[in-house]
């Protein structure tokens, strides 16, 4: 069954003005254009703060894809685009990224899954709010890397400074109402399509059904690819356009390991659960089913859990995608069959 598997060509870290570079420049271009409009050419508040929005809807995916090394194969360029994404939602770069990748290696886990408490932790509407657990996460985990934390403490005084400018220049109001709750729809959005959807009911922790596929030629265009989440968690180094036709090579492979390929929301006792999640949304005492390590490499032995290398953005323990790396071996050393 390693035949089924998608093209090695997908999993390459893209270069050039490619369209996550692009993504990036409209966002900036974006919020620029949106300030100015308020400030200068006296637009309407509802046009500067849906253009906000939409602005920092396209950097949840840009930093997204930086922190798997998947917005540019240039370093530098991934980099700038990581910070420069992560300043515009009030995040932290290397706080995204680490938490990010241990949500990757321990999906649906309670204890070490940051992202299942972001979900799972009360109603859906106040996800915004439990985001900030990443930075508790952060720090109570001691996931900090090399600079990182020199890296957080300016990305922090950075903010400090906008509102202290803010403060003195008499644009706190435009800094609250256009940019602050911006930052809170877009964080609700990014909360539902990027962790609550992908990943309900919360009990798989077998790579093939730990996320879901819901395929739609429209949700691919309106939430940029991650109606095809369980592609990215299989092979993260892909980037989020490339996710449909990605499925496309792998869906009968999802199909043999009986991956969830629909939305799962509409039957009886999901949408009961999906309400109950909504207004409440605390699971307690919820058992997972076993983990990556001990189920799914012993199981699925057609397509061995594998880092396609440094090459293609993988990141070793950050949810590496099955197929074959260049040693050959999967991460427990066993050789590929």
């Amino acid at each position: 069954m390693s035949e089924l598997t998608v093209p090695k060509s997908l999993l390459k870290s893209p270069g050039g003005f490619n369209p996550t570079v692009a993504m990036f420049v409209a966002a900036v271009s974006l919020l620029a254009l949106t300030s100015c409009g308020y400030w200068l050419w006296d637009w309407s508040g509802w046009v500067c703060f849906g253009g906000n929005v939409l602005a920092l809807h396209l950097a949840g995916t840009v930093i997204h894809d930086a922190s798997h090394r998947a917005a540019h194969r240039n370093h530098a360029i991934n980099t700038i685009m990581g910070h420069g994404s992560a300043l515009m939602l009030g995040f932290v770069f290397p706080v995204f990224t680490r938490v990010h990748r241990q949500h990757h290696a321990h999906v649906n886990d309670p204890e070490n899954d940051p992202d299942h408490f972001v979900s799972t932790g009360g109603p859906l509407l106040l996800v915004p709010v439990r985001f900030f657990y990443h930075e508790v996460f952060f720090f109570r985990r001691r996931l900090w890397q090399h600079y990182e934390l020199l890296e957080w403490v300016a990305s922090r005084a950075a903010l400090a400074a906008l509102v202290a400018l803010a403060w003195n220049y008499g644009f706190v109001e435009y800094l609250l109402n256009y940019w602050f709750c911006a930052s809170l729809v877009v964080g609700w959005a990014l909360g539902l399509f990027f962790d609550y959807l992908p990943h309900r009911p919360f009990q798989h922790r077998q790579r093939w059904k730990n996320a879901r596929v819901y395929p739609s030629t429209l949700l691919n265009l309106l939430i940029l690819g991650q109606n095809y989440h369980l592609i990215h968690h299989l092979w993260p180094s892909i980037p989020w356009y490339k996710y449909q036709q990605a499925y496309r090579h792998a869906q009968l492979l999802l199909e043999a390991q009986g991956s969830p390929q629909t939305l799962g929301l509409l039957a009886g006792r999901d949408f009961r659960s999906f309400v109950y999640d909504i207004f409440i949304g605390i699971r307690r005492g919820q058992r997972a089913d076993a983990p990556v390590s001990e189920r799914a490499l012993s199981s699925d032995r057609g397509a061995p859990l594998q880092c396609p290398g440094a090459a293609t953005g993988c990141d070793p323990g950050a949810g590496a995608g099955p197929g074959v790396g260049r040693s050959g071996q999967s991460r427990n050393g066993a050789r590929a069959r």
